[in-house]
């Protein structure tokens, strides 16, 4: 394993450590105790990491066992504009979910837990300026409609919570669950694309991924590891932390994590071109697997920690009493234990948009019956959200025959800031994103 370090142009890497400074700002008390928390790792360092010895030769697709492209404009028009709109979607998560995590990590229960979810967020600054490495070390204007790379890497870094690509990262937190489940089932969505892309024929980015996939090892454990704590806390009786809780904040980012790869019946191109090695289905039956593994040991923790006494054993033939039975084991409830939402559940996007579904497959005819069901099923700070309001206003109009599922996929608006994300502009405007693509003020904050 041999890894060459680069930095950017002195203007560029000036710029990304101006949005840290307001976007992190404890970013220095991480700094100051990385040899507390992490003493055997070695200390972050804001640089592009670029794999040496990845394969040159294309290993899927049309021209496979051709030479991988190094340029964009050895790439075709259509790959070169595909893969430009990955990169900035790529770019864009990165710094996203720093702004998400910025907002609840002081309601941190645990330092630990804190000081993991910082170097998370650290992480991902290196990989957003990978990106953004991308973007820059090579020309991209014959395919960018003539934007330059200055334009690009102005353009993400003035994306906030509410303007990014991806729709999982323009939802707010609204405790510190958040920041750990987000870790545990959004990031587990970034190690998938990461390894799709290892194979990628553009070699730049194959040598990009991993790199930053090594490094997206620790950011899932930062999300299991305190889930596997706070069952077993929860099994002991801790009244500040519950599987309620943690059900909920699973049920809120599941779904979004499900829609992250894209329609399933889509990505077929990425194929094609070289570009990953799944389709879009393959990759979600691969990571619905993946994510029920995981809650399975979850709370199997959360059994062993209420039955000290049980053998292994007996542990799993307890929990297959409980999903079979649905019933009671000497005062544990099948409710009590953490479950995946059924692939269909609330989802916006893809071939299961404004389904009516519930958490166990269970199918909702009415409109307001649902919402009713996703009330009691999704944190009180989420359900009071402009996002779940815009939701319903769609599945309404679906419901009552005003809006096919696929145009109210279109349709649901989108809340976006506009303005740069530096505290130093001097306001913010709210805007509503109708369908024909119109814009509507609905609020201006001023700084």
């Amino acid at each position: 394993m041999k890894v060459e370090t680069i930095e950017l142009p002195k203007k560029y890497h000036g710029a990304v450590e101006h949005w840290r400074r307001h976007n992190f700002k404890d970013y220095e008390l991480l700094m100051d105790d990385w040899e507390k928390y992490f003493p055997t790792d070695e200390k972050f360092c804001l640089c592009a990491k670029m794999e040496v010895g990845t394969p040159d030769v294309i290993q899927i697709g049309e021209q496979k066992g051709e030479k991988k492209r190094i340029k964009p404009d050895e790439l075709t028009e259509n790959q070169a504009m595909h893969l430009l709109a990955i990169i900035k979607a790529q770019a864009s998560t990165e710094f996203g979910s720093i702004q998400q995590h910025s907002g609840t990590l002081d309601r941190a229960m645990d330092d630990q837990d804190r000081a993991w979810v910082m170097r998370v967020m650290a992480e991902e600054l290196r990989h957003g300026y990978q990106m953004l490495h991308l973007l820059l070390s090579e020309d991209w204007s014959h395919v960018s409609g003539g934007i330059t790379g200055e334009q690009m890497v102005e353009e993400i870094l003035s994306m906030t919570t509410g303007s990014h690509v991806l729709d999982s990262f323009n939802l707010d937190y609204d405790s510190f669950v958040d920041n750990v489940t987000f870790a545990a089932i959004i990031d587990r969505v970034g190690k998938y694309q990461l390894t799709m892309q290892k194979v990628c024929a553009y070699k730049p980015m194959a040598d990009s991924m991993p790199p930053m996939l090594r490094e997206e090892a620790f950011h899932l454990a930062a999300g299991v590891i305190p889930m596997r704590r706070w069952a077993q806390k929860a099994a002991q009786g801790d009244p500040l932390i519950s599987m309620h809780m943690m059900q909920d904040s699973l049920n809120k980012w599941v779904p979004r994590g499900l829609e992250m790869f894209g329609d399933e019946c889509g990505g077929h191109t990425n194929l094609k071109y070289g570009f990953k090695d799944l389709s879009n289905r393959a990759a979600v039956e691969q990571y619905y697997v993946a994510i029920t593994k995981m809650t399975r040991d979850i709370y199997a923790r959360f059994l062993r920690a209420r039955f000290p006494d049980y053998s292994p054993e007996k542990i799993e033939t307890t929990l297959r009493e409980l999903e079979s039975t649905r019933g009671t084991h000497h005062g544990v409830a099948f409710a009590d234990l953490l479950r995946v939402p059924d692939k269909r559940f609330f989802r916006r996007k893809g071939e299961h948009a404004f389904l009516m579904v519930g958490i166990d497959g269970e199918t909702f005819e009415d409109a307001e019956q649902y919402l009713h069901y996703l009330a009691k099923h999704l944190n009180d700070g989420y359900i009071a959200s402009r996002d779940m309001r815009n939701y319903a206003d769609c599945l309404r109009k679906v419901a009552a025959g005003e809006m096919t599922r696929d145009q109210a996929v279109k349709a649901m608006p989108k809340l976006k800031r506009v303005g740069g994300s530096c505290p130093c502009s001097r306001s913010v405007r709210w805007v509503m994103e109708e369908a024909n693509g119109e814009q509507q003020t609905v609020a201006v904050r001023n700084h």
